[in-house]
């Protein structure tokens, strides 16, 4: 395993022509009317956004990065731009996940843990960068619940919803036994395993284009064939975690089935494009999936406080459009877009309208 440790997040910024194959499937989602991926006919379709003050619980502070600003800050760009009124957007209120269902995916000691700290609300979860507050627990499970409940709508197109968009999902950096990077309780990871026992669902492609690494992503499904990882984000030399080395692809069965993609500081739409590039190939020849997972963090646009790449909204826009088009070539629609990071509240704002948008 390659990886270079950098053991926290809050660090000073120095440190910081698509024909179909007979392998492919022999359906065309009914949204469209042509063979040719980008050459299609587009109709509109219908996205559930969850929002509500509940979600704003999972925060640590105004003087944290991972402030309830972020949230508000999107809503407010939300319906300035009156997508709230929209028939394309539904709005969802968000909902709290039960312990059993936490523990389909974390250890129970770490489980415990975090609900001792939610009591007293002292001290960190890990080495600095996650305080425990009171009613941390709480918190972090209306996260785990509402990217399930939007799960459970993309995949039963509940009142023709085709995808959504839970804007404090994508906490990717907890693992099974520890929380790390303002992140708790993974929400991906139990939406990956619940997938999978409630829906049978068997390959499943996780795209990531946080500026950090989605590294409590990537290592507990390293050596699982049919999650297919793509992650663009900034070179690990430059910012926490230290890893997501493009020679990580996978081990042993599961060889192949992960691409890592870093990009220098800096980096601008023309570098992200040319790396989603490589993104939509492993699609298309690689994962064929039956469900799409999209953490779009805001963290990768210019002027964010704890990166350094240099995004415009344009990039999150292309990202999305892309996965939409393929979430519909090849699993029937079902895309679900989680937020993760960004801590300049302008481009939280910015970065998620153009992913919602993108979804419609």
């Amino acid at each position: 395993m390659f990886a270079i440790v950098i053991f926290s997040k809050i660090l000073p910024k120095v440190t910081g022509a698509y024909g179909l194959k007979h392998s492919e499937p022999t359906f065309l989602d009914i949204k469209y009317i042509s063979v040719h991926l980008f050459d299609i006919t587009w109709i509109m379709c219908k996205t559930a956004i969850f929002f509500g003050d509940d979600l704003s619980r999972y925060n640590f502070g105004q003087h944290h990065p991972f402030n309830s600003n972020r949230l508000y800050a999107f809503w407010s760009k939300f319906r300035r731009e009156n997508l709230h009124e929209s028939n394309q957007f539904t709005i969802e209120t968000p909902v709290m996940a039960d312990e059993q269902t936490i523990l389909l995916f974390h250890d129970r000691d770490y489980v415990d843990l975090v609900k001792r700290s939610s009591k007293d609300g002292k001290g960190f979860l890990d080495m600095g960068d996650t305080p425990a507050f009171e009613g941390i627990f709480e918190a972090s499970c209306y996260v785990v619940g509402s990217t399930l409940r939007a799960l459970d709508i993309v995949m039963n197109n509940i009142d023709g919803i085709d995808h959504a968009f839970n804007p404090i999902g994508g906490l990717h950096h907890s693992r099974r036994d520890s929380a790390a990077g303002f992140c708790v309780f993974n929400d991906i990871g139990v939406a990956i395993v619940e997938a999978r026992r409630k829906y049978g669902i068997k390959r499943i492609a996780y795209v990531d284009i946080d500026a950090h690494h989605g590294d409590g992503v990537y290592y507990e499904f390293e050596n699982d064939p049919l999650v297919f990882i793509s992650d663009i984000h900034e070179d690990g030399r430059f910012l926490y975690p230290g890893t997501g080395s493009p020679l990580e692809k996978g081990l042993g069965k599961a060889e192949g089935t992960k691409l890592n993609v870093p990009l220098l500081p800096n980096s601008t739409d023309d570098h992200f494009v040319d790396a989603f590039k490589k993104v939509e190939e492993f699609i298309e020849n690689v994962a064929k999936p039956e469900l799409i997972i999209l953490q779009c963090g805001a963290d990768s646009l210019a002027g964010d406080p704890i990166t350094h790449l240099n995004y415009t909204p344009f990039s999150h826009r292309y990202a999305t459009t892309s996965l939409h088009k393929l979430a519909h070539y090849y699993c029937r629609g079902r895309l679900l877009a989680l937020g993760g990071g960004g801590y300049n509240i302008n481009n939280v704002a910015d970065g998620w309208a153009a992913v919602a948008k993108s979804l419609i």
